[in-house]
């Protein structure tokens, strides 16, 4: 082997981050003036050909969003000025559901993330956004002749879902739950609606994938799935955005309602730069027998709030937990998650994994709620954290409040760091230094990238690889 042609990458500079990293000029996109007042709400409401009741929401949440004050924990977001965001981008083309028509600077986008081999090779569907819309849809023919519906919720909402949509949008994460909730519901657009008929499993992934490229922009997508009783769906999505020298702000709102005896499996990765506010919200309600799996990884983001919700409404209902999350310099992400048990018999299972490295703060907020009608509930959390250094820092902070004298509770949480032992072990059969704690922290990270399709869990490695060598963002 020639050492020329192929040389050791030693330094931060030499390792690639043009896959997440490169940016298209948004020259030709739409852009709304940078700021938050009624007109600009009015003018989304007018180019997104709102309905009236949902004119009358976005208006109520704004209203809402200027009496609301932010919570006071969690990391500071004093960078984050919404008189320098620009609410809404509008890339210079329609939605297409043939990929040849998206316009070649999008397409190429898309094509260097991967996304239409992903489609072609193991997913029932995909959505891809960018920016503030989505620019491409399409579901394979035999999955659309189940009756699954998958869709862009603006068409949808405008068709004959348009009720179920009204009846259930924003209803588990209303406007008041708190500030950037209601931003959400002033400025949403773009984002997918899926419902599952009853009995249909869905065997193969569906995917939404959301590309924010504008500097100083803020991504609001509206993500609304519908499993009906008895069927099963497995929805994937991905988020990532190149750098800049501003702040961004993804603010995007998840509702996932899984009815009787249903299953619904959401995994997420997530590659947002490091000068993203990621301030998201995603809630899932589950009815009785039904089942949610949360499968999820974080490893981009300047500041990020981000604690997905199960409520357990019906009996029997379950809820599994399973996340991992890479603070590296200069992030300080608080993630978590909590469950409420409404009812009897019900389960939940909460297993996660942090990873703080060169300075990184990664904070675990966990919350149990057993209510005094969920007898015989049981509830099991396991926070695991790695810290690679002696700079970065790593805290859990568990919350749980049972209420009735008939449950089974417990909490774990284990912080540690990399012992030199196991590096010298590695080292000893061949692999460098940086190679030996990749490894190690992969390892570490394995409940989460063994729960995901095989081309996911290879992406999630690579992740860990570059920010082990220091390279995202």
């Amino acid at each position: 082997m020639n050492p020329e042609k192929n040389p050791e990458k030693t330094h931060v500079e030499d390792i690639d981050r043009s896959l997440y990293d490169f940016r298209n000029e948004d020259k030709d996109s739409y852009r709304i003036t940078a700021g938050l007042s009624p007109e600009i709400v009015e003018e989304i409401s007018r180019e997104k050909d709102d309905p009236e009741w949902m004119r009358r929401l976005r208006l109520k949440s704004l209203e809402i969003y200027n009496r609301t004050e932010m919570v006071p924990w969690g990391p500071e977001i004093d960078g984050l000025n919404m008189d320098n965001i620009a609410t809404y981008v509008k890339p210079n083309t329609k939605m297409n559901a043939d990929w040849e028509e998206v316009p070649e600077e999008i397409k190429d986008t898309f094509e260097r993330l991967g996304i239409p081999q992903a489609e072609r090779e193991s997913l029932a569907g995909v959505g891809a956004q960018y920016d503030s819309e989505l620019v491409y849809h399409n579901v394979k023919k035999e999955v659309a002749e189940q009756g699954v519906v998958y869709s862009d919720l603006e068409s949808a909402m405008k068709g004959p879902f348009g009720e179920m949509i009204e009846q259930h949008f924003m209803k588990l994460v209303p406007p008041t739950d708190h500030k950037f909730a209601a931003l959400h519901g002033a400025v949403w657009s773009g984002g997918s609606f899926v419902y599952v008929p009853p009995g249909v499993s869905v065997e193969i992934p569906l995917q939404s994938y959301f590309r924010l490229n504008a500097p100083g922009a803020g991504q609001f997508e509206h993500t609304l799935i519908i499993v009906d009783e008895g069927a099963e769906l497995h929805f994937i999505e991905g988020c990532s955005a190149p750098k800049y020298n501003v702040a961004n702000l993804h603010a995007g709102c998840v509702e996932l309602y899984v009815g009787k005896r249903a299953k619904l499996r959401y995994s997420t990765i997530e590659n947002w730069s490091k000068n993203m506010y990621n301030l998201n919200t995603k809630r899932a309600r589950v009815e009785e027998g039904g089942v949610v799996e949360w499968v999820s990884g974080s490893f981009g983001s300047h500041v990020s709030y981000l604690y997905p919700m199960s409520i357990l409404a019906g009996r029997s209902a379950r809820c599994e937990f399973t996340g991992v999350t890479f603070a590296g310099k200069g992030q300080n992400l608080d993630t978590g998650c909590k469950v409420v048990h409404s009812a009897p018999d019900t389960r939940s299972v909460v297993n996660t994994r942090s990873i703080s490295k060169d300075g990184g703060i990664s904070t675990f907020r966990s919350a149990v709620v057993i209510g005094k009608e969920a007898k015989n509930a049981k509830s099991s959390v396991s926070c695991q954290s790695l810290m690679v250094d002696d700079i970065s820092r790593s805290d859990t902070i568990p919350a749980i409040d049972v209420l009735t004298n008939d449950a089974d509770v417990g909490h774990e949480a284990k912080i540690g760091r990399i012992s030199d032992d196991e590096i010298f072990y590695l080292m000893s059969r061949g692999l460098s230094e940086d190679d030996a704690r990749a490894t190690i922290v992969s390892g570490f990270a394995g409940n989460v990238s063994k729960e995901l399709p095989l081309e996911y869990a290879v992406e999630m490695n690579n992740l860990i690889r570059l920010e082990m060598k220091g390279s995202i963002g």
